[in-house]
């Protein structure tokens, strides 16, 4: 394990950002109660105190080479990342918003729901958003695990593999493939971490920092949101860090959870708006053929993954594990807690296939 002052800064600084993240939580509960569910909030702080203390874990070995990537990769998390948000919002409040009251007077969140309310408008099944901003959820949905697993595959495979190029650098294919995903991941979280900031502060009545959230940035949520969530921290923050504990698992068995989270989601979610007619609970808007197709996406991804990245396993094991995953998503379903699924299904999915990996 590399433990030391070059890794020190990233769990620091993930720690503050989760403490930061709860703070605005607490806020939006007391005065949004009915919408903020506190406890997808609370998940979203531990999974921030997780991922900064397992940060050191994914680097085995402690020599020079590795050292080198893990200052790196340090500078670019906690350095660029954070001077990047900072010259954004400057360049907003200098130039863009300097000389134009209008525009900022119409940055507010007031104006913002009253945009999203207008190109929602249709809505189908119950649901506070319309089929074409469902299918823009799951797409955003699926970038961060499509691409871990291509940085996986490019790196032991191709870097390491087709170039040889560990033997000049001195750092294995799996070391640098989690340089590339902790650097690029990590980094990720921590824009969406500040988008959040600046997208929630509309709780603080005399600030104008909403208003520097460019329009691009506005337009994209409209596009990937529920009405609730504009009161709530990002999913897809929630979905990377749920992701991250579950790269010491198995390669196939991390894409499995990764893909069923993803695409088993978007298939049951996407079928049930489109083509659902019967509910159950008749109460809810999911429907019987949103949890079949849920299912056999789960089983077929499930398989994919394993067939591609375990091949040494028996037909019978990949065929065992990847029902006990398709299972486990349809159960998560079929009960349909108030508790986040980006976080459920990666979790227990991945936990519950990973047990079976070992045991069969």
């Amino acid at each position: 394990m590399v433990f030391n002052l070059i890794t020190l800064p990233i769990t620091l600084l993930f720690i503050s950002i989760g403490i930061g993240q709860l703070y605005f939580a607490i806020r939006l509960k007391r005065m949004f109660p009915k919408e903020h569910v506190f406890s997808n909030s609370f998940i979203n702080f531990v999974l921030w105190i997780i991922s900064g203390i397992l940060y050191p874990f994914f680097y085995p070995r402690v020599t020079e080479d590795v050292i080198f990537h893990q200052a790196f990769s340090m500078n670019i998390i906690c350095i660029f990342a954070p001077l990047l948000v900072f010259l954004i919002l400057l360049y907003q409040s200098k130039i863009v918003l300097k000389d134009n009251p209008k525009l900022r007077e119409s940055r507010t969140i007031t104006k913002f729901l009253e945009k999203y309310d207008i190109m929602n408008k249709n809505q189908i099944n119950n649901k506070s958003y319309s089929l074409r901003t469902d299918f823009h959820r799951k797409i955003f949905h699926l970038l961060p695990g499509l691409i871990i697993i291509i940085l996986r595959i490019f790196a032991v495979d191709v870097w390491e593999g087709l170039w040889g190029a560990d033997q000049i650098y001195g750092v294995s294919g799996y070391e640098y493939a989690m340089f590339l995903i902790l650097t690029i991941g990590y980094t990720g979280v921590i824009l969406f971490a500040a988008l959040d900031f600046v997208r929630l502060a509309f709780i603080f009545e005399k600030s104008n920092v909403y208003s520097l959230l460019p329009d691009c940035l506005s337009n994209l949520l409209i596009k990937t949101l529920k009405r609730n969530e504009n009161y709530e921290l990002t999913k897809n923050t929630v979905l990377v860090l749920s992701l991250i504990p579950l790269l010491f698992l198995p390669f196939g068995i991390f894409t499995a959870a990764t893909l069923i989270t993803s695409i088993g989601d978007g298939v049951a979610s996407i079928m049930g708006v489109s083509f659902g007619k019967h509910h159950f609970p008749k109460e809810s808007s999911k429907t019987i053929i949103g949890y079949i197709s849920g299912f056999l996406a789960s089983l077929g991804v499930s398989f994919f993954a394993l067939w591609l990245f375990e091949p040494h396993l028996m037909l019978s094991k990949m065929i065992i594990i990847s029902l006990s995953g398709a299972l486990v998503f349809l159960i998560i379903d079929l009960l349909s807690l108030k508790i986040d699924d980006n976080f459920l299904n990666p979790i227990f999915c991945g936990l519950i296939m990973a047990l079976l990996y070992i045991i069969l």
